[in-house]
């Protein structure tokens, strides 16, 4: 999932740089190796992986979960690193560890090898998607930030639709294949990312106040809302392929079609909320967001067909990067005039929404792994979604939450 932290730590420019396309090439490398690639590669390979005994259906579940583990992980250890090593050093490290991470994955010694470097894959991703918007937005004047973020999160959607069209054809060649050539084109785009970054510069840490360590009522709701969306987006972000291929008898071209909508969904969404938002408003635009995903997932559960399960892998694709601007906007919001109070209302978000995602994958691996039925779990990622839409509505009632 997109996160973008205040970059509060970072030593902002107040005007556009020579490099700043190439900054903003490095953030779209970024997001594209370290979510694009990393995480969501993986998802179009689990049919494969079970067929060529690599591993059981319930491992594909967990190396999956493993993988939001690590995510979990890279978002509570970015801060600390960018406050110490500044955002460039992490930033090089996190992408070459993607790298590696891929061709580890080529070797399988064992679950506990492949779980172990997806969940480094997901650490990676999670530091990245963290520290890169911040690190090259400041450098960009005002009037092309909102360009330049939508640029860089489009790495996101682009790695969804590249993965669900590459990986076919390099499946032609085996598994081995299918991961070194996923290594190597990474390794690329971390060649292009390397020298494009802003120059950062470290700034004293400063004490929060008591006050801003303390979520309102309205801010903790927004949170629980936050990472129920987060649950109620894993089934398709870890199970969509195997559900259509295997679950639907449908065969592995069919996920990877649903899989390259879910990419092209992705493409557009963080544009398509923000549009939203401007004209119903940041709180009006999440309520949507919830409503529609919520209803056309339990749709996909009851009904199955094919056109279904394209439309919710296109929605479902636009609402995994689409929900950040909504939820971001509302705690900005929130905490409007309060810059500390915004960053650390954003950072309980980014960890909420992990811890989440991370526990709803475990869960609804074992949820499979005892009923071998793909449609609980898309129920169960229904009913969350629709009781965080009314868990909005019941309670986060404030004028400065419109």
């Amino acid at each position: 999932m997109p996160i973008m932290p205040s970059p509060s730590r970072l030593q902002p420019g107040s005007e556009e740089t020579p490099s700043s396309g190439r900054a903003i090439l490095s953030g779209l490398c970024a997001s594209l190796v370290g979510i694009g690639l990393a995480r969501f590669a993986y998802t179009p390979l689990v049919p494969i992986l079970i067929e060529q005994g690599w591993l059981s259906p319930t491992q594909a579940g967990y190396l999956g979960a493993g993988n939001f583990t690590g995510y979990l992980i890279g978002a509570m250890i970015a801060s600390p690193l960018v406050e110490r090593f500044g955002a460039v050093l992490p930033l090089r490290a996190m992408m070459l560890l993607a790298v590696a991470a891929f061709f580890a994955c080529a070797e399988p010694l064992s679950f506990s090898w492949l779980f172990f470097w997806r969940l480094a894959a997901g650490v990676s991703g999670g530091v990245l998607m963290v520290l890169a918007a911040p690190a090259v937005l400041p450098h960009l004047p005002e009037h092309r930030r909102g360009l330049g973020a939508g640029a860089i999160f489009t790495g996101v959607g682009l790695g969804i639709a590249l993965s669900g069209t590459l990986i076919p054809l390099l499946l032609q060649a085996g598994l081995v294949a299918t991961w070194c050539g996923l290594g190597v084109l990474s390794l690329i785009l971390t060649g292009i990312a390397w020298s494009g970054w802003p120059r950062q510069q470290r700034q004293p840490h400063e004490r929060p106040s008591k006050d801003s360590l303390q979520p309102s009522r309205i801010a903790i709701v927004i949170l629980i809302v936050y990472g129920l969306d987060a649950v109620g987006l894993v089934p398709h972000m870890i199970f969509l392929v195997d559900f259509v291929a295997r679950g639907l008898g449908r065969g592995l071209h069919e996920g990877a079609f649903d899989w390259v909508l879910l990419g092209l969904g992705a493409l557009v969404g963080p544009i398509g909320a923000g549009f939203l938002a401007d004209r119903v408003g940041f709180r009006g635009a999440m309520r949507f967001a919830l409503l529609v995903q919520g209803v056309i997932v339990a749709a996909t559960t009851l009904l199955a067909d094919p056109i279904m399960v394209a439309m919710s892998s296109f929605v479902m694709g636009a609402f995994i990067p689409g929900i950040v601007p909504p939820v971001l906007g509302r705690l900005r919001e929130l905490h409007a005039g309060d810059p500390q109070r915004q960053q650390r209302a954003w950072a309980r978000a980014t960890i909420a929404f992990a811890l989440m995602q991370a526990a709803a994958g475990y869960g609804f691996s074992w949820l499979y792994s005892v009923s071998l039925d793909y449609r609980l779990l898309f129920g169960g990622a229904a009913a969350a979604l629709l009781l965080g839409f009314v868990l909005d509505i019941a309670f986060a009632r404030s004028p400065a939450s419109r």
